[in-house]
């Protein structure tokens, strides 16, 4: 089964509030906290990965906070989850770097995540963000 952990969705959940802000709105962790009912500490740790994963930018200061690195447009699902999660692959074949055993398998795992990643290279955190009306 393919699972997203409860740290990418709400990384999903944190990302979308910030895209449906203003702009240039910078967000802190205590008060998306308090917006969305997600743990501080829980929050802390998302909003890090986020930024080593360059979906988000740090702004350093006593007004800083955090943004969206790009429009919510120009990020993509399989952005995210790679940010989070590291590179989508639904089993060990069908990663970039395959797996030990050469098998007659490989290729048609490698052919469904092809699928998977270009339905979340399809979607972007605008989309999602919209209720995915667009």
């Amino acid at each position: 089964m393919l699972r997203i952990t409860k740290i990418t969705d709400y990384g999903f959940i944190l990302l979308a509030h910030m895209a449906k802000a203003e702009k240039d709105q910078l967000h802190n962790a205590k008060d998306l906290s308090a917006a969305i009912g997600i743990p501080l500490p829980t929050v802390s740790k998302v909003l890090k990965i986020l930024t080593q994963g360059h979906i988000l930018k740090s702004h350093q200061g006593s007004k800083g906070g955090y943004s969206l690195s790009k429009t919510a447009d120009q990020i993509t699902a399989a952005e995210i989850i790679e940010a989070v999660e590291g590179p989508v692959a639904i089993t060990d074949c069908s990663s970039a770097e395959g797996c030990e055993r050469n098998c007659p398998i490989s290729p048609s795992w490698q052919r469904v995540n092809d699928a998977v990643l270009g339905a979340l290279n399809g979607l972007t955190l605008g989309d999602m963000a919209d209720g995915g009306s667009k």
